[in-house]
């Protein structure tokens, strides 16, 4: 089945990890594939030490979306297509029970990968394996394929008042 977490509130990645954990500990195999994340997020140590539990490449430092410069942009989405492709193959011919790929909308919503593409990888994908999808803002026709879409809805978050995020909670 094929799920989707998104919105603008906390808990998207974790939701993702608790699903993953809860895969690998029940025997499945997962690959975890994240986007717009580095090596130092702190789901990745422990994620990497899990049986049954692939991770994927993240960059060691990676600015936000809107801090990035148009060449900037284009090195990442360089690196995130590369990402998605090798997963996309490890997916199938590894025969993944699970497929997560966390921040997968904020790439397709910056035009670093190709919502076509994607789309096509997740709509044919083999019945057995279960996709996990997270970020910001999915088109309709994710919502209309998924089997599972839950909204994370902010209605607070300390970073409106300028907090930064922190190690542990945040990444």
């Amino acid at each position: 089945m094929k799920h989707i977490y998104y919105g603008d509130g906390k808990g998207k990645t974790t939701a993702a990890v608790g699903i993953t954990v809860r895969a690998a500990g029940s025997k499945l195999k997962v690959l975890f594939v994240q986007f717009l994340k580095t090596e130092f997020s702190g789901e990745r140590h422990i994620l990497s030490h899990t049986e049954n539990v692939t991770l994927t490449f993240c960059p060691l430092e990676l600015k936000f979306t809107f801090d990035m410069t148009e060449q900037e942009k284009h090195q990442t989405s360089v690196i995130f297509k590369g990402i998605f492709d090798r997963s996309v193959k490890m997916a199938l011919t590894q025969k993944y029970d699970m497929v997560v790929f966390d921040e997968i909308f904020e790439v397709i919503n910056a035009g670093m990968i190709s919502e076509g593409e994607v789309f096509e990888f997740i709509a044919n994908a083999p019945a057995s394996m279960e996709i996990i999808m997270t970020g910001h803002n999915p088109s309709e026709k994710f919502i209309q394929i998924a089997d599972y879409v839950t909204e994370f809805k902010k209605i607070k978050h300390p970073y409106d008042r300028g907090i930064t995020g922190r190690i542990g909670v945040e990444f």
